[in-house]
Protein backbone atom coordinates (compact mmCIF):
# COMPACT_ATOMS: atom_id res chain seq x y z
CA UNK A 1 0.00 0.00 0.00
CA UNK A 2 2.73 2.26 1.16
CA UNK A 3 4.49 1.69 -2.45
CA UNK A 4 1.43 2.40 -4.65
CA UNK A 5 0.19 5.68 -2.79
CA UNK A 6 3.96 6.74 -2.94
CA UNK A 7 4.72 6.03 -6.71
CA UNK A 8 1.10 8.37 -7.19
CA UNK A 9 1.10 10.81 -4.26
CA UNK A 10 4.89 11.13 -4.33
CA UNK A 11 5.24 10.33 -0.89
CA UNK A 12 3.40 7.49 1.72
CA UNK A 13 3.36 10.26 4.61
CA UNK A 14 0.11 8.97 6.98
CA UNK A 15 -0.52 5.99 5.36
CA UNK A 16 -1.33 3.49 8.15
CA UNK A 17 -2.93 -0.08 8.07
CA UNK A 18 -6.63 0.49 8.85
CA UNK A 19 -6.95 -2.41 10.96
CA UNK A 20 -9.43 -0.92 13.00
CA UNK A 21 -11.35 0.58 10.07
CA UNK A 22 -12.24 -0.89 7.06
CA UNK A 23 -11.77 1.80 4.59
CA UNK A 24 -8.60 4.53 4.47
CA UNK A 25 -8.71 7.33 1.76
CA UNK A 26 -5.69 8.74 1.15
CA UNK A 27 -5.98 12.10 -1.08
CA UNK A 28 -3.36 13.23 -3.37
CA UNK A 29 -1.00 16.56 -2.04
CA UNK A 30 -2.67 19.92 -3.20
CA UNK A 31 -1.40 20.13 -7.24
CA UNK A 32 -0.91 16.86 -7.62
CA UNK A 33 -2.30 15.03 -10.68
CA UNK A 34 -3.27 12.07 -9.60
CA UNK A 35 -6.69 10.45 -7.78
CA UNK A 36 -7.74 9.85 -4.59
CA UNK A 37 -6.87 6.24 -3.11
CA UNK A 38 -9.56 4.02 -1.65
CA UNK A 39 -7.93 1.56 0.94
CA UNK A 40 -10.09 -1.28 1.66
CA UNK A 41 -9.60 -4.11 4.28
CA UNK A 42 -11.92 -7.10 4.02
CA UNK A 43 -10.22 -9.58 6.37
CA UNK A 44 -12.32 -8.78 9.74
CA UNK A 45 -15.81 -8.97 7.49
CA UNK A 46 -17.57 -12.12 8.40
CA UNK A 47 -21.10 -11.45 7.23
CA UNK A 48 -20.41 -9.41 3.94
CA UNK A 49 -24.49 -9.26 3.30
CA UNK A 50 -25.08 -7.22 6.79
CA UNK A 51 -21.61 -5.46 6.89
CA UNK A 52 -20.22 -4.20 3.14
CA UNK A 53 -23.13 -1.65 2.92
CA UNK A 54 -22.14 0.34 5.84
CA UNK A 55 -18.66 0.67 4.23
CA UNK A 56 -20.34 2.94 1.04
CA UNK A 57 -17.71 0.89 -1.88
CA UNK A 58 -19.63 2.40 -4.74
CA UNK A 59 -18.05 5.34 -3.95
CA UNK A 60 -14.65 3.60 -3.07
CA UNK A 61 -15.20 2.52 -6.75
CA UNK A 62 -16.12 5.84 -8.15
CA UNK A 63 -14.36 5.89 -11.95
CA UNK A 64 -12.70 9.49 -10.54
CA UNK A 65 -10.52 7.07 -7.90
CA UNK A 66 -8.66 3.57 -7.67
CA UNK A 67 -9.51 1.27 -5.62
CA UNK A 68 -6.93 -0.96 -3.64
CA UNK A 69 -8.92 -4.05 -2.19
CA UNK A 70 -6.92 -6.56 0.37
CA UNK A 71 -9.27 -9.97 1.39
CA UNK A 72 -11.22 -9.37 -1.80
CA UNK A 73 -12.98 -12.91 -1.46
CA UNK A 74 -14.73 -11.97 1.70
CA UNK A 75 -16.70 -9.64 -0.85
CA UNK A 76 -18.54 -12.18 -3.62
CA UNK A 77 -21.11 -10.12 -5.52
CA UNK A 78 -19.75 -6.76 -4.28
CA UNK A 79 -16.57 -5.86 -6.64
CA UNK A 80 -16.97 -4.17 -10.13
CA UNK A 81 -17.04 -6.95 -12.96
CA UNK A 82 -14.09 -5.31 -14.56
CA UNK A 83 -11.72 -4.79 -12.14
CA UNK A 84 -7.84 -5.88 -12.32
CA UNK A 85 -6.82 -8.46 -9.96
CA UNK A 86 -3.35 -8.50 -8.76
CA UNK A 87 -2.52 -11.39 -6.43
CA UNK A 88 0.82 -11.91 -4.63
CA UNK A 89 1.77 -15.30 -3.00
CA UNK A 90 4.73 -15.93 -0.92
CA UNK A 91 5.57 -14.91 2.19
CA UNK A 92 9.19 -14.71 4.73
CA UNK A 93 11.84 -15.71 2.91
CA UNK A 94 9.99 -17.41 -0.26
CA UNK A 95 10.16 -15.91 -3.30
CA UNK A 96 6.92 -13.68 -4.64
CA UNK A 97 4.83 -14.71 -7.36
CA UNK A 98 2.82 -11.73 -8.98
CA UNK A 99 -0.38 -12.46 -11.00
CA UNK A 100 -1.94 -9.64 -12.64
CA UNK A 101 -5.67 -10.83 -14.69
CA UNK A 102 -7.99 -7.93 -16.24
CA UNK A 103 -11.24 -8.27 -18.14
CA UNK A 104 -10.06 -8.40 -22.48
CA UNK A 105 -11.27 -4.61 -22.38
CA UNK A 106 -8.51 -2.98 -19.73
CA UNK A 107 -5.54 -5.10 -21.20
CA UNK A 108 -3.06 -3.11 -22.90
Amino acid sequence: MRAVVAALHGSDAGVSSPTFVFRQRYDPPPGADAPPIEHVDLYRIEDAAAELPDLALDEAFAPDRIALVEWPERAPGWLPPDRIEVTIAGAGDDPRTVRISAPPRRRP
